[in-house]
């Protein structure tokens, strides 16, 4: 930098502003700097100097507790992060996903990222990548839960969404099923009956299972001989497996309840008619396979999070839902 000045016969203090502060710059002054350092070779200030100087690096980190390739692959998570890099590219910030899983190195990758705030996908009350997160005291967004003192919570209110769309596909049923995201950090598949929402630790699948539980009760069915098969992921090929399984337990069921469209279509493409079946997030293969579904978007929910973490109040999401009767019910 000093070189550069020399050469364009300025101050060094000139070609800082040139680059951090360019409207302190005349237009002039500006130009002959860029010129000469052009010239001379030199890029710039380095961007990780400058963040340890003024401690801010203008990126957005996005805790994830799922593989990376699922930031990709799942389409809801591609739309919620297509919410948060919208907000990034308005406010000329740069996002970074932080992967994490159960191994003892995640708290220490989140809290090495060189971010200005998090944003955390719904994980659970004792996950050590959220309690680091915490600790560096950024600021901290958690999507679908759980909440915690010090943090924003962004999200529906998937209880009294699972509520209603477990009222519409259970409405005829006498022995309904439930296709259900992980309980756990461990997500380990399983088929049980009366699954307990108060021992899940994801407070999105807790919710879920509570709002059914809620509908199947109000419709006078035993939640206690509700089979509810558990997958570790939101994949299809997965979710057929765990279907089968219901069946095998359950081989007259006549009612599911999918935690997620994609859910939903390993039931329909497993289950004989006239098995009723509902899944979540009105995505494509909804409204192709005519899917009763719970409509939401990830992409609002994205934005919300991206401008709560940048320090604007975040927007209410909880009501931000609608039921969406489709011939899979009967509608």
């Amino acid at each position: 930098m000093t070189d550069v000045a020399r050469a364009a016969g300025v101050s060094p203090m000139t070609v800082s502003y040139t680059y951090n502060r360019p409207e302190r710059v005349s237009e002039e002054s500006r130009s002959r700097v860029l010129r000469t350092a052009a010239a001379l070779g030199y890029p710039g200030p380095d961007p990780s100097a400058r963040s340890l100087r003024y401690g801010v690096t203008r990126t957005l980190g996005v805790v994830l507790g799922e593989h990376l390739s699922y930031a990709f692959d799942d389409p809801q998570a591609v739309a919620f992060l297509a919410g948060i890099a919208e907000v990034c590219a308005e406010r000329g910030y740069g996002l970074l996903i932080v992967p994490t899983g159960t191994g003892d190195e995640d708290a220490g990758r989140v809290v090495a990222a060189p971010v200005d705030a998090y944003v955390v996908w719904t994980t659970t009350g004792d996950d050590p990548a959220l309690a680091a997160a915490c600790g560096t005291r950024r600021p901290v967004v958690v999507h679908g839960g759980p909440g915690r003192d010090g943090t924003t919570l962004v999200g529906i209110d998937n209880r009294g969404a699972a509520r209603a769309v477990g009222a519409e596909v259970f409405a005829t049923a006498r022995r309904p099923a439930v296709l259900s995201f992980p309980v756990d950090r461990q997500r380990d598949t399983f088929v049980r009956r009366g699954v307990e929402p108060d021992t899940v630790g994801y407070p999105v699948t807790r919710d879920r299972l509570a709002g059914y539980r809620d509908a199947a009760e109000e419709l006078g069915i035993d939640w206690s001989e509700v089979p509810v098969g558990v997958c570790r992921t939101n994949d299809e090929a997965e979710a057929r497996s765990v279907m089968r399984h219901l069946l095998a337990a359950a081989p007259d069921l006549d009612a599911v309840a999918a935690m997620s469209d994609r859910l939903a279509l390993a039931a329909l493409r497993e289950a004989a008619d006239p098995v009723r079946i509902s899944g979540w997030d009105d995505s494509d293969v909804a409204r192709e396979h005519g899917l009763t579904t719970v409509a939401q978007s990830l992409r609002a929910q994205g934005t919300a999070c991206a401008t709560a973490a940048l320090g604007d109040p975040a927007p209410d999401h909880r009501d931000d839902w609608r039921l969406v009767r489709r011939a899979s019910t009967g509608g």
